[in-house]
């Protein structure tokens, strides 16, 4: 049985030709993580990221909202993911849901975040955790986390603050502010908001234009802008010369060059 036929709790698995689309599907609790979603959401990102036939990876929300983050009726139970004291609470998050943004840190194939509703605490940074996102222009998004008394544990802080800037995170942080779809285009949270009728075609058309570029070009680039994050110019220079001298001595480059040279579409069988 194909590894994305299995039954996987909390989400939704489907591939769509070179793509794999995850469904957060706890509809009834607005999406929010559970220990199951946030084991399974792990593995299916890194069994993808392997998958020779996978050039892009989608994740959205089962229902009117993307993901509202942790659970509050598990955390006033002290249920779950909030069950112990301080200390197993500690290795509770490192060993759960902090492996998702470790995970997709590591991700060379483009992920996409396909915001269909709510994005609220870790919600909205696991949208912000993904290399692009499109929003319906119902989705809102919010950091939460000081509202129920707590900090961004999940590792947000870090990725917000390169996507939208110091300022504008620490307006979000502060504040529990919800923001519009237009507003979080404004700031640079989403790259394109669409009507939601229109969601799920405009986000394939994107999927599409991923998966008809050179793949391993692809792969090494993301890894490259990765990189920019957090060295300096020297060590980066020193990895993109690695990465060309691969990139230009692959089929890919001189499938591609020749396919401008003649006008013609071409297409890339591996990655």
């Amino acid at each position: 049985m194909s590894f994305y036929l299995k039954s996987f709790q909390d989400l939704v698995v489907e591939k769509k030709n070179q793509s794999i689309w995850i469904t957060l599907n706890r509809a009834e609790a607005s999406n929010a993580y559970s220990a199951s979603m946030v084991e399974n959401l792990v593995e299916v990102l890194k069994y993808a990221d392997i998958d020779q036939e996978v050039r892009a990876i989608v994740i959205t929300g089962a229902g009117k909202n993307f993901c509202a983050g942790g659970d509050v009726k598990a955390m006033l139970g002290k249920t779950g993911m909030f069950a112990g004291e301080s200390n197993e609470l500690r290795e509770t998050y490192q060993a759960g849901i902090q492996q998702i943004p470790v995970t997709i840190s590591q991700l060379k194939t483009p992920l996409i975040a396909m915001v269909n509703g709510a994005a609220v605490g870790a919600g909205c940074d696991l949208s912000a955790m993904c290399d692009l996102r499109v929003a319906s222009s119902e989705a809102s998004f919010a950091e939460t986390f000081a509202k129920v008394g707590l900090v961004p544990g999940d590792g947000g802080a870090f990725f917000l603050t390169r996507l939208v800037g110091f300022g504008k995170a620490m307006e979000m942080f502060l504040t529990c502010k919800t923001f519009s779809a237009q507003e979080a285009l404004e700031m640079g949270l989403v790259n394109q908001v669409v009507l939601p009728e229109n969601l799920v075609s405009k986000t394939t058309e994107l999927v599409d234009q991923i998966c008809a570029l050179p793949p391993i070009a692809l792969q090494m680039t993301k890894k490259a802008v990765q990189h920019s994050y957090q060295n300096d110019l020297h060590s980066h220079l020193e990895l993109v010369a690695a990465y060309q001298g691969i990139t230009q001595r692959s089929s890919d480059h001189f499938k591609a060059v020749e396919g401008l040279i003649n006008k013609k579409k071409m297409s890339f069988d591996h990655r």
